[in-house]
Formats: structure tokens, sequence, C-alpha cells
């Protein structure tokens, strides 16, 4: 019997506003044979957005139920609501062969690099603080104060850009996206 490759975990994490998600969005579209892990969140859900795809969306009190228990492969809070990946889900994928793509932010990826050691982890970065406030305003799915607020985080949260395994600067799409398929096709397991 010949022994079947097992997946390898990708987390790509930068500040609310780097392109993350639309980077992760054509990713996915570019490698068929990678798979999006679904996220639990308590925050409620944006205009457009689906239990069971973008997120799943949990009651706090759930969400901790499931802390306690040890569901979660990782979690955080951030910006005042709990975000986390159940570890069932990321480890029947990477057992089936299968590559699993996380997107989450950097304290969630600095738990996942302490749980699973050969995760790829990968930090997007906007070509400036100022340029993050105009993607952000430009969104207009979050009140001024709330803007303010990631962008304010955003500033800490790059700090952590180092920690990650390799750094992408989001001042071009076309190009930051040729740098993260040619990321993922050259760290594959």
């Amino acid at each position: 019997m010949v022994n079947q490759r097992r997946g390898r975990l990708f987390v790509v994490s930068g500040p609310s506003g780097s392109g993350k998600s639309s980077l992760c969005t054509a990713l996915l579209k570019h490698s068929p044979e990678l798979q999006l892990s679904i996220s639990s969140t308590t925050r409620s859900p944006r205009p457009g957005e689906e239990d069971g795809v973008q997120y799943h969306f949990l009651s706090r009190e759930l969400f901790e139920t499931e802390v306690e228990s040890g569901a979660f492969l990782e979690w955080a809070n951030v910006h005042g609501n709990l975000y986390g990946t159940r570890r069932s889900d990321v480890e029947s994928v990477l057992a089936s062969g299968k590559d699993i793509l996380l997107e989450i932010d950097w304290q969630g990826a600095a738990q996942v690099a302490e749980k699973i050691e050969d995760a790829y982890r990968i930090f997007i970065l906007p070509p400036s603080i100022e340029e993050l406030r105009v993607r952000l305003t430009a969104r207009g799915q979050d009140a001024d104060e709330i803007v303010q607020r990631r962008v304010a985080a955003a500033e800490s949260e790059m700090a952590h850009a180092h920690e990650a395994h390799s750094q992408i600067v989001n001042d071009d799409f076309d190009q930051a996206l040729e740098k993260l398929c040619e990321l993922y096709v050259n760290n594959r397991s």
C-alpha cells in the first residue's frame, strides 16, 4: 500500500484591509487542490456573508465552551470579537492529503506555529498605513470609529510580519498574487 501524502497547512495573515482575503480568494481559484479552512467567529455577519461559507458564526457562549474543551487549533480576541479554527476541521483535511489555507490574524498564526510545526506562514502587508486607511474606508463596511481602531491595531500587527516565513507587500494586486501563488507551489510538501 502506498502511503498517502499528508497535506500542508498554509497560514496567511495581515492587518484588516491589507488585501489578504482578496489574495486568498484569487489563490484558491488558481489552485483548486487547495482548500480554504472556514474559521469560527462571534462577530455578526457582514452583508452577503453566510454561515458556514465565510465563517461559522457562533454565539459567544458556544465559542467560549469550545475554547474550554480544547476544540480550537487557535483562537483570538480581535477587535472585541472572538475568532478561531477548529482543530478537527484542519486535521481531517491534512490527513486526506489535501493542502489547506488558513486566513487568520497574526495572533492565531503564532498559535498555529506552536501546534503545527510545518505550517507555512505568509504575512500580507499594505503599502502604507495611509493606504490601509483609504482601503478600509472605501470598503464602506465599518463605522469611522471601527476604521480608526483597525488602523491603530494594524501598526502593532505589522510589527509581527517578520515572524512569518514570507512577507508580501500588496501594492500591486497582480504582482502580490503571483508571489503568493509562487510561495504556495514552492512550499507544498
